[in-house]
């Protein structure tokens, strides 16, 4: 079995973690338990934004930022599954890589300045700063919709959240966002993913079927965790970092 814990659960450094029945899955036969544990978080997150949030349909475009990383890498193939054509900001060295899993326009974002050279887009998923999603409205068609999952929270996460004082205080902190969006004819959302075994299924389906991969960059022993997370905060991961748990046995 693998999961996604539960929102705002913590724990999964942890050797034993209770996780609830309808957040768990199959693993995919296909997959060693190293790679099972890259895809539930960044999965899941691109499965919400491109499936459930956008309903991304054939023929639509849309630009995926920093697609080396590991939700990038997962939605790049998730896009050109549903039929999309795909775009996608990342460094020199990982231009092969984008190309490999699908990507049809991929920009040097160190060369090049993607708000100059792309327009007419359906959808835009950001990951990155407030300066990358200033510039990405810019891009998108009328009607069209920025996700980001790097923030600023919105009014509708808030009502998510229950609490009256979240929503005064979400509402101003993307209120520049959103400002801007309605100027220019598109709406933004702000996406925080939640756990789902039912996603997490049809994500499975598509991995035995050979759709999506998983792209993991490293994998450290356990006793090796602080070490795996300052590689993670170097910002050269490609995909996903896994800490792997001693065996029984070890």
């Amino acid at each position: 079995m693998y999961a996604r814990p539960s929102d705002y659960q913590i724990g999964a450094f942890a050797e034993y973690l209770a996780v609830k029945e309808s957040d768990l899955a199959i693993k995919p036969r296909t997959l060693t338990m190293e790679e099972a544990a890259s895809i539930p978080l960044v999965a899941l997150t691109a499965w919400q934004a491109l499936v459930e949030r956008a309903g991304l349909r054939k023929g639509q475009k849309v630009l995926i930022h920093a697609g080396a990383g590991g939700v990038g890498t997962i939605a790049i193939q998730l896009a050109k599954h549903l039929g999309a054509s795909v775009a996608t900001t990342t460094s020199s060295a990982n231009v092969e890589l984008m190309k490999r899993l699908g990507a049809d326009v991929v920009i040097d974002y160190k060369k090049d300045d993607f708000a100059a050279l792309l327009s007419g887009y359906d959808l835009v998923l950001n990951s990155l700063d407030a300066t990358t999603l200033d510039k990405s409205v810019r891009v998108l068609k009328p009607g069209g919709l920025l996700i980001s999952i790097s923030g600023p929270p919105d009014p509708v996460f808030a009502k998510r959240l229950g609490s009256a004082l979240l929503g005064v205080v979400m509402r101003l902190l993307s209120r520049r966002i959103r400002v801007a969006a309605k100027k220019h004819g598109v709406s933004y959302s702000f996406l925080f993913m939640r756990a789902s075994g039912s996603q997490l299924r049809e994500i499975t389906s598509l991995i035995e079927s050979g759709v999506i991969r998983p792209v993991v960059d490293r994998v450290f022993p356990f006793e090796k965790t602080a070490e795996a997370m300052a590689y993670v905060e170097t910002g050269r991961a490609r995909g996903k970092v896994v800490v792997a748990l001693p065996q029984a046995g070890d």
